[in-house]
């Protein structure tokens, strides 16, 4: 078959394309949206067995990526002396890391996707779950071509229905 500069079968030429369908094909399929979502959580008054537990918080960053719907591609942590650990996933999306203050009873966590498949929310609440704080504090931010942009209730239901779309 002949092919065009551009590596098309010419054959296609001649077949009539849907609008819509001709649109999606304007960006290349090696093209990404150029937008994300970043979670920054603060974790205080956790349960300091799981805090203590190192091998718990990496099975539960795990759950929480799976949960996320994103995918894990690699994994790296450091336990601390006497005690503490960091910890960073490599995701196919972007990147989560969790970070322990066991003699504060506390943690931060971060999680960033690219796109519009993850849900920081679930990843929250497998972490929550297993952790147990007292008190959770996050923040989304959109971040986008425009700008970054804090998630505010009423952006994150827009946020959500155009990721819907």
């Amino acid at each position: 078959m002949l092919r065009n500069k551009n590596g098309f079968n010419n054959f296609w030429r001649f077949i009539p394309i849907h609008p819509d369908f001709a649109q999606a094909m304007v960006r290349a399929p090696h093209e990404h949206e150029f937008l994300g979502r970043h979670l920054l959580a603060s974790y205080v008054g956790c349960d300091p067995v799981a805090l203590a537990d190192h091998r718990g918080l990496m099975n539960a960053l795990r759950d929480a990526v799976s949960a996320s719907g994103a995918t894990l591609l690699r994994e790296l942590s450091h336990e601390f002396s006497p005690s503490g650990m960091t910890a960073i996933v490599l995701l196919s999306e972007s990147h989560a890391s969790l970070h322990t203050y066991p003699e504060h009873q506390s943690c931060f966590v971060d999680l960033f996707t690219c796109g519009r498949s993850c849900s920081a929310e679930r990843f929250d609440a497998v972490l929550r779950e297993h952790l147990r704080p007292h008190e959770a504090r996050h923040r989304i931010v959109l971040r986008h071509r425009d700008g970054i942009d804090d998630a505010s209730p009423a952006s994150c239901d827009v946020w959500h229905a155009e990721w819907a779309a």
